[in-house]
């Protein structure tokens, strides 16, 4: 990158001024597409304990936003309050994060798999006056728990709960009230939603986003992929998540298209929605597009107006991206983001077989990415180093942390991944800074260890992490969780990597058998708990 791009204008104006930021609010995207087309199905909510899929309109359900609304202000709910929402993808998490946004509130999502000892911390650390749960949800009692942990949240006035009987339930503590004249909502540069990251390095943070930040992504996402009001969106990625919530929620809304809200991921039903609902597009992880190719070889309806797979979170194996294109025509393209940074980089579907299965993408529009060396030098193509990032979708910083470190004076942003970029300014993701594993000087590739293993018959899961060692500084273990009915070892390992050609100086020197591996509420592995593990092995060597 040159230095005039470095000193390249980054202000909330230049973003203005160049289309990215739209300076609308969350709650303006309904109105407007309210007006477009009020009685056009926004949501088809399909839900697995429920016979048939509700489905609300646009004028319904700004009517259901605007009596939670009032309802949230009769709660004593104002301007810059927390809500906190525990909700599988159901409709009323819709309601609710367009109710917080028409009278400012701030929506908190938070995935259902969490339970009381990151709640606690959570609802306490952002104060939040209202908790949503379901009653129940794949077997399990929100509400009980809610309300077992009200005598550890003094500042939580109200458990509203879905599907309850009593007082509290969502429909009459939320939707009873007639809609009255609301006070001004948010402004398009406020906070509009706290999003928790996972924690993969410990205490979780509090993200910040605003309604520019939000539709910044949505605008970016519907260039790249071509989207409009005639896409039809299957949300079967958690909302509690911002691929649920950014990427196909709001991206839906914005467009003016339909949502398919599917609540329990099950392969053969979901591709049935895709193919009964006429799905064009989703955004979903790798293991949901393996599910999809498994459920239409096995006979579930061809889904055939699905176009467009927005695959992030992990490498796809370019033969997967072969079979979806070749079995369902689908152009999976793959994507690069975080909590923090939305989307960072996509590759467009024109591109996707070629790109899709050795990079992460390009720059979105509006976004610029960097990669320097530890001295904060740019390297050449090819060449791995930290990633930074800039641009209109970037958060506006960690809530209630201002003594964390976020931009530069040049308004980058250390995502803490390491990646390389290759000629046509596409990038990959090699692996974390915090991963880096030095043993005897040399950089051990973390990630291609793990790859290489990931593809062991014996090997359901693995995490390589350093341990110290007095004479090379540390040595590698790899904590490995085998497949049912399989065994494992250090020199099956060593063995295996031996095969496949990787140097001996990368090969893990002690291999630790688990059942589970430590995670996050959303599936990543939480290095630091490994490694604090791992470090009790330096007395044994």
């Amino acid at each position: 990158m040159t230095a005039a791009a470095a000193k390249r204008d980054v202000s909330p104006a230049s973003f203005r001024d160049a289309g990215y930021w739209l300076d609308k609010t969350v709650d303006q995207l309904l109105t407007e597409a309210v007006a477009r087309t009020p009685d056009k199905v926004s949501i088809v909510a399909d839900r697995a304990d429920r016979g048939q899929a509700l489905r609300l309109t646009y004028k319904e359900l700004e009517r259901r936003a605007n009596c939670a609304a009032t309802s949230l202000l009769q709660l004593g709910v104002g301007r810059g309050d927390i809500v906190t929402v525990q909700l599988p993808n159901w409709w009323e998490f819709v309601v609710t994060a367009f109710a917080c946004s028409k009278i400012g509130a701030v929506m908190n999502p938070v995935m259902p798999i969490l339970r009381e000892r990151e709640l606690v911390y959570i609802l306490n650390f952002c104060k939040a006056k209202v908790f949503i749960v379901p009653k129940t949800y794949r077997g399990f009692d929100y509400a009980a728990m809610a309300q077992g942990m009200r005598g550890d949240l003094p500042d939580l006035q109200h458990v509203i709960v879905v599907d309850g009987d009593g007082p509290d339930s969502f429909e009459r503590a939320l939707l009873a009230s007639d809609p009255a004249k609301l006070p001004s909502g948010l402004a398009p540069d406020d906070m509009a939603v706290l999003m928790f990251t996972s924690g993969t390095t410990g205490e979780p943070k509090g993200v910040m986003h605003t309604s520019n930040s939000l539709v910044a992504c949505c605008k970016a996402l519907t260039g790249r992929f071509g989207l409009d009001s005639s896409d039809v969106m299957l949300v079967a990625s958690p909302v509690g998540h911002m691929t649920g919530y950014a990427a196909i929620v709001l991206l839906s809304v914005y467009l003016g298209g339909t949502m398919v809200l599917q609540d329990v991921w099950e392969a053969k039903h979901g591709v049935g929605l895709m193919a009964s609902e006429g799905v064009t597009y989703t955004a979903a992880s790798t293991p949901f597009l393996s599910d999809i190719c498994e459920a239409v070889k096995a006979g579930a309806p061809h889904p055939k107006d699905l176009r467009s797979f927005l695959c992030g979170g992990a490498p796809i194996p370019s033969v997967l991206i072969e079979r979806a294109a070749n079995e369902l025509g689908l152009k999976v393209c793959s994507l690069w983001g975080m909590t923090e940074i939305l989307s960072g980089t996509l590759t467009e579907p024109s591109r996707a077989g070629e790109k899709s299965a050795t990079t992460d993408g390009r720059a979105q529009d509006g976004m610029e990415v960097r990669i320097v060396d530890l001295d904060g030098k740019p390297v050449p193509a090819g060449q791995s180093g930290r990633l930074l990032v800039r641009g209109a979708q970037m958060f506006k910083g960690y809530y209630k942390r201002p003594e964390l470190q976020t931009f530069d004076g040049e308004g980058w942003f250390d995502s803490g991944d390491l990646a390389y970029m290759d000629e046509d300014g596409y990038i990959r993701i090699s692996g974390r800074v915090k991963d880096i594993l030095i043993r005897g000087g040399e950089n051990v590739p973390v990630v291609e260890v793990e790859n290489l293993l990931y593809k062991h018959p014996a090997v359901a899961a693995v995490a390589v992490v350093g341990f110290p060692d007095a004479r090379l500084g540390e040595r590698g273990c790899a904590f490995i969780v085998p497949r049912s009915g399989s065994t494992i070892d250090l020199a099956s390992v060593q063995s295996y990597l031996g095969e496949c050609k990787m140097a001996k100086q990368f090969w893990p020197e002690r291999v630790e058998v688990v059942a589970d591996l430590p995670r996050t509420a959303s599936g990543k592995i939480q290095k630091f708990k490994l490694k604090e593990i791992a470090a009790a092995f330096a007395e044994t060597k």
